[in-house]
């Protein structure tokens, strides 16, 4: 288990070697998203796979896709939050445009998560802009 007790740990199985052997076989994305998630848990963020449905969060990622979604005739601007576990929708309602959130941008987010139709939402998150290369 891992010290901030969601039981997920990102670590290598085997030697150097085995490892090293593993990294260069592994695509882009794996790695990617092996390297995202060891981000989000020292930021001290839960994992998205591990978040339960309806508690309040602390989720960490980067924001894959950002769109404009009107919600019952009111404007609502959606994120897709990836962290390399998961992925959880952001939705501010209300909104059209947030400034720096965009596509590429990392972000630390807090609110409770809900599980609708099978996806994960968090609805009106706080958020932290990451800095670039963070």
């Amino acid at each position: 288990m891992d010290d901030s007790g969601t039981g997920i740990v990102v670590r290598r199985k085997g030697g150097p070697l085995r490892r090293l052997l593993s990294r260069l076989t592994s695509s882009y994305q794996e790695l990617e998203a092996e390297e995202l998630l060891q981000e989000s848990q020292e930021s001290g963020a839960t994992p998205v796979v591990a978040c339960p449905d309806r508690e309040r969060v602390r989720v960490a990622g980067t924001l894959r896709t950002v769109t404009l979604r009107p919600r019952a005739g009111v404007p609502a601007l959606e994120a897709e939050l990836f962290d390399g576990s998961g992925t959880v929708m952001l939705v501010w309602l209300g909104r059209r445009q947030i400034a720096g959130i965009e596509p590429g941008r990392q972000l630390i987010v807090e609110g409770r998560i809900a599980n609708i139709a099978g996806m994960r939402m968090i609805f009106n998150p706080k958020y932290e802009l990451r800095p670039f290369g963070a």
